[in-house]
């Protein structure tokens, strides 16, 4: 399993995840149990890889991943998300490798605080492409 999580710098869960251009991804394939987590890779979008943006004629650096981790998203970005094969967890908690941890244990994550631009996206997604 793989889980990408939408990050600002790479520090904290990122709102908006269409627009995110920072993603720590998670290569969860081998892990066990009570051991330690693999370091993520770092991925870093072009402006053109931007999913609100990216066309969908060809392979994008997040293909591979199995779960999107993103302190918010439209519906457009789930329902392009769950065609490209990844389904979408949003969340309050701000700590990318707490929400991983959290996940493997099994754990409840905090729900999304309010995000304005959430509201704008779902207007938006009304005349959405996905």
């Amino acid at each position: 399993m793989k889980i990408a999580i939408a990050t600002k710098d790479f520090e904290t869960v990122s709102s908006h995840a269409g627009q995110t251009r920072q993603w720590l991804v998670y290569d969860l394939t081998d892990h066990r149990a009570n051991r330690l987590l693999p370091a993520p890779s770092r991925v870093n979008l072009d402006k053109a890889q931007v999913l609100h943006v990216f066309e969908d004629k060809e392979p994008h650096p997040l293909d591979s991943v199995d779960l999107i981790v993103a302190a918010s998203a439209g519906d457009g970005f789930i329902r392009h998300m769950k065609k490209r094969g990844a389904e979408v967890l949003l969340t309050g908690e701000s700590d990318p490798a707490l929400a991983i941890t959290r996940i493997l244990a099994g754990e409840a994550l905090p729900d999304p605080r309010f995000d304005i631009t959430t509201v704008l996206c779902k207007l938006r997604d009304l005349f959405s492409r996905h």
